[in-house]
């Protein structure tokens, strides 16, 4: 490997238009990684348009079932009341349409895998190693698919009728997760399938709820006990920035998914036309339905049992409308939806770290550059799947699902400033004589706003919260924030 005073990476081929068995390591720089990403021949090219879609539509959701089955509970505590709760939903909305237009520029101006690694070296030229190294700790540290697991857990023991604890659900969990890795090592085909046939039935979820709720709403379906949360939508609502940023981050996490699809573009049929079709179709089509399923949300769950009820608020939604048993069926298939989360966001970091890998900026480069003879990036799938261990097995009990989803998302809106503040300069001059002419233009006002939204998130975290409102059980609200300044 070249040294490191030389500014030079070692790039290795896997599957870049070589055979699997051809893996010499090639001396670099960003413009030759970029040219051979976009010299992927179409056989390679695996995720067309009518693919993508489904894809987006799972990226969107790896916080999905987190969020729209699991984070209603913690949004509810933050806000302290009906109307916060979803003005809340409403910017969170507004911040992730702004973040989709802003990847949306970059993804089709650098359309080859890589994603944030790539906008971030293409902003910042001069110190060619400062910004891939920033993004390689919490892309190959962080454990992405963690929060996700612990949700398969809860609610798969949920659905048996078992005492959810602080082991069960990880043990569950941490065994979804591994056979998730061995298919996508062994099987990338089916596990493609699986991933875009679990997103349809996503949305077929999805869509039962919004109507059992409408039907509910209006009175068509009657239950016994009906709440009646929409009569003071202001009460209790809270006044502290800390709480506030905390439901934040769990309403945008929602919506993480519009950076994913960017990690595997090297493997998309014309990932120009297909970024500019389907993401603003799939971001569209998930906030209509995430706003709709809050309304039913608390349409038929009480306040009180939102507060109280964990993670499992879908479960209880349907117990209210259909019973017992429907409560148990329908959080299985909570659960396989869950499942095709897992699948999207694991396909899609172990991409990104293979991309790192191929700059040779990692220990044992080759190994997480090249492909397996299953043409799968093996070596990136198993460093996710240690991370997601780690993150998963670590935290004390009953802070596991928070603390990972918060030690994720504080970090990607550090990201999200930087990408969105250095499009800011490429608008501007003297930085604007670059040549900066993507097929696609979020705005200057748009990409102003991201920028804004991602700085108060990355800021508002550090106010000690208020002594009503406590995000974890066990942990400071600051352990998050401080563990991500360690691994820097």
């Amino acid at each position: 490997m070249s040294s490191p005073r030389s500014l030079k990476r070692t790039v290795y081929r896997s599957q870049v238009g070589e055979d699997s068995s051809e893996r010499e390591p090639l001396l670099s720089d960003v413009e030759e990684v970029q040219a051979l990403s976009r010299n992927v021949p179409e056989v390679k090219r695996q995720l067309g348009e009518e693919q993508s879609s489904p894809h987006k539509q799972n990226t969107y959701y790896p916080t999905g079932p987190i969020s729209i089955y699991a984070t209603p509970n913690l949004i509810l505590r933050a806000s302290g009341s009906i109307g916060l709760f979803f003005i809340m939903w409403l910017l969170g909305v507004a911040v992730a349409a702004t973040g989709m237009a802003v990847y949306v520029e970059f993804g089709t101006g650098l359309p080859y895998s890589g994603g944030e690694k790539n906008y971030l070296e293409y902003i910042f030229k001069k110190h060619k190693l400062l910004a891939t190294c920033c993004f390689a700790m919490p892309c190959c540290l962080m454990g992405w698919a963690a929060a996700n697991s612990v949700v398969f857990g809860e609610y798969l023991i949920h659905a048996l009728g078992d005492e959810i604890t602080q082991w069960n659900t990880r043990l569950i969990g941490w065994t979804c997760l591994t056979c998730i890795t061995l298919m996508h090592a062994l099987y990338l085909n089916w596990s493609l399938r699986i991933q875009n046939t679990l997103a349809i039935v996503k949305l077929g979820i999805l869509f039962f709820l919004i109507i059992s709720g409408l039907l509910v709403l209006f009175r068509i379906i009657s239950i016994p006990n009906r709440p009646d949360n929409f009569s003071n939508i202001w009460e209790g609502t809270r006044q502290d920035p800390n709480a506030w940023v905390s439901g934040l981050y769990s309403v945008i996490w929602c919506f993480d998914g519009y950076s994913n699809a960017h990690y595997a573009l090297s493997e998309t049929k014309d990932p120009v036309k297909t970024l500019k079709r389907a993401a603003p179709i799939a971001m569209g089509l998930i906030s209509f339905m995430y706003l709709l399923v809050n309304v039913s949300y608390v349409t038929v769950v009480s306040k009180y049992d939102i507060l109280n009820g964990g993670r499992v608020i879908a479960a209880l939604f349907f117990r209210n409308i259909f019973g017992s048993i429907a409560e148990k069926i329908l959080s299985i298939v909570i659960c396989i939806s869950t499942f095709g989360n897992i699948l999207a966001v694991t396909f899609a970091q172990s991409r990104a770290i293979q991309a790192l890998g191929r700059e040779g900026i990692l220990p044992y480069s080759k190994e997480f550059a090249t492909n397996s003879r299953f043409n799968t990036p093996t070596g990136a799938l198993f460093l996710q799947w240690f991370a997601c261990t780690f993150w998963m097995m670590v935290p004390p009990p009953g802070d596991a699902y928070n603390f990972v989803l918060n030690l994720l998302i504080y970090p990607t809106g550090l990201v999200n400033a930087v990408i969105a503040g250095g499009l800011i300069w490429l608008y501007l001059s003297p930085y604007g004589t670059q040549n900066w002419q993507p097929p696609f233009r979020a705005g200057l006002t748009v990409v102003i706003a991201f920028f804004l939204s991602n700085i108060f998130l990355s800021v508002a975290p550090l106010i000690p919260p208020t002594p009503e409102f406590s995000l974890y059980e066990y942990l400071p609200y600051w352990v998050g924030i401080q563990l991500y300044a360690v691994q820097k």
